[in-house]
């Protein structure tokens, strides 16, 4: 077969030029471009505010600190024989106590509940006013104002910040970095050591890790917290949220044109601008270019660009804003809470209409109905006594000498209660069952439990082969407590030989 012949020159340059540009082109990407996707983080030093929205994370902030803090120091009395933490996670004995409510590891379905309920109201919340939860209650936000507050308190406010940022490295500046970050590493570690009093004995953890003999893990735990506690929230700070939160990039899937969030009205603030002479504001909106939005913006962004990701709805704008307005005799909600709906149907006056029920907040109100109703009615309906059962599988039965045959079963006997039981165990479905407890000679089925415990039994059921049914006969464990009379049963099956 011929060869094909070679394309003329001067089709083959525009390849050859194509080839060249390719790679001019990824060599200026490689250096200069590539360069340019990385920027240096710019420092972000929040004015104070001031106003109700301040206060309200004030209080926010004092009550989510107060519960984290010292709810494992509650007591709740459960009886001599249970701890009286009121909440703790006891994972040596697999139990979780939340006041009067003891979980089970079998109970998981309620912490699946739990989780679910919480999923849906953040989506419920978020539907209705946005970021609500970051800009009040998300641990990120709190620690981070409480870093801050600390900050303030050593250094100043924005402008004396700046300033110490900017000096020359001198005694004072060392000392105040000194005494900041040393009262963070206090928060830090007082924050990891409440999270492991959780999961012990507060007072007698308190005591073991003061003198040095709490098991190592609790040290462990303790410093990891508070290395992540002083890192994210004094270091990283608003980074955290923009960078490694995931709901920043979630929440535009949840809110809709009707729901609430921080919103700068242009069709009165534009076109902005300072007053002039006497101040007249000719041809000029109400916004007045101050700039203060912007400096108490724990985030760094300018809220009259419109919604941006990086907004957290902590509405310390709003103060600001309503601030400035009253220094100028204007009216409040500049920036306020509102819908796009408002906003751009022109009804934005900083007096919001909302419509509350809607179709995705309506769906995640029933869901969190139908869940919640159904860990309440597990809740108050759940038994104090548990029987679980394990049929012996090898062998399956055995035939005794006098012709009856017999087989073997582990019970699984669960007692809920805070105090002794007795228990008597009872067949029904097979004629003629006697029963053993294997280790006893007394021949009678009554098993003892401790109090809040799980007790295995091993029993022989036999029966003469005649009250058969056949190879597999159906059966019910019975079993009764002897002071209240409170049941539990099982069913399982006999086996016998073929006929």
């Amino acid at each position: 077969m011929a060869e094909k012949p070679a394309a003329p020159a001067s089709e083959r340059a525009p390849a050859a030029a194509l080839e060249t540009v390719e790679t001019v082109d990824v060599k200026a990407v490689n250096t200069r471009d590539v360069r340019a996707l990385y920027k240096k983080r710019e420092k972000i030093f929040p004015r104070r505010a001031r106003g109700s929205f301040r206060n309200l994370k004030w209080a926010v902030m004092a009550v989510t600190l107060a519960i984290y803090y010292l709810a494992p120091w509650l007591r709740w009395d459960r009886g001599p024989l249970a701890p009286d933490q009121a909440i703790l996670i006891d994972i040596p004995a697999r139990r979780f106590y939340f006041f009067f409510i003891e979980i089970w590891p079998q109970e998981v379905y309620y912490i699946t509940g739990i989780l679910v309920i919480a999923a849906m109201a953040l989506f419920l919340f978020t539907s209705l006013a946005g970021r609500v939860w970051c800009g009040y209650a998300c641990p990120q936000t709190v620690w981070v104002d409480l870093f801050l507050a600390i900050e303030r308190l050593i250094e100043g406010d924005r402008t004396a910040r700046i300033r110490l940022e900017r000096a020359a490295w001198s005694l004072s500046k060392i000392a105040k970095r000194l005494v900041k970050h040393v009262i963070w590493l206090i928060i830090a570690a007082l924050t990891g050591g409440a999270w492991v009093f959780y999961f012990a004995d507060a007072p007698t953890l308190f005591v073991d890790l003061l003198t040095l003999r709490a098991p190592e893990i609790g040290y462990i735990t303790v410093g990891v917290l508070t290395a992540t506690t002083y890192l994210l929230g004094g270091l990283a700070r608003e980074q955290v949220c923009t960078f490694m939160c995931p709901w920043p990039r979630i929440q535009a899937a949840m809110i809709d044109e009707e729901s609430l969030i921080i919103s700068y009205h242009p069709g009165r603030g534009e076109p902005r601008g300072p007053s002039g002479r006497g101040g007249k504001r000719d041809g000029l909106g109400d916004c007045v270019a101050c700039n203060q939005c912007v400096v108490v913006c724990p985030m760094g962004i300018d809220i009259r660009d419109g919604m941006q990701l990086e907004c957290i709805s902590c509405a310390l704008c709003i103060d600001a804003c309503d601030g400035v307005m009253d220094r100028f005799d204007k009216p409040r909600g500049l920036i306020s809470y509102d819908t796009l709906a408002n906003i751009e149907g022109g009804e934005s006056t900083g007096r919001a209409r909302i419509r509350w029920l809607r179709p995705r907040t309506v769906i995640y109100g029933v869901i969190i109905a139908i869940v919640g109703s159904i860990m309440l009615a597990a809740l108050m309906t759940r038994p104090a006594l548990d029987l679980n059962v394990l049929r012996d599988r090898n062998p399956l039965f055995v035939t005794l000498s006098d012709g009856s045959v017999r087989n073997g079963y582990t019970l699984k006997i669960l007692n809920k209660l805070h105090a002794v039981r007795d228990y008597r165990l009872s067949v029904e479905g097979l004629p003629g069952a006697r029963i053993k407890v294997i280790g006893r000679d007394d021949g009678d089925a009554v098993f003892t439990v401790r109090p809040d415990r799980l007790a295995s039994f091993r029993v022989f059921i036999s029966t003469d082969r005649a009250n058969l049914k056949g190879e597999v006969t159906d059966m019910r464990l019975v079993l009764t407590d002897r002071q209240d009379g409170a049941r539990a049963d099982y069913e399982t099956n006999f086996r016998g030989p073929r006929r």
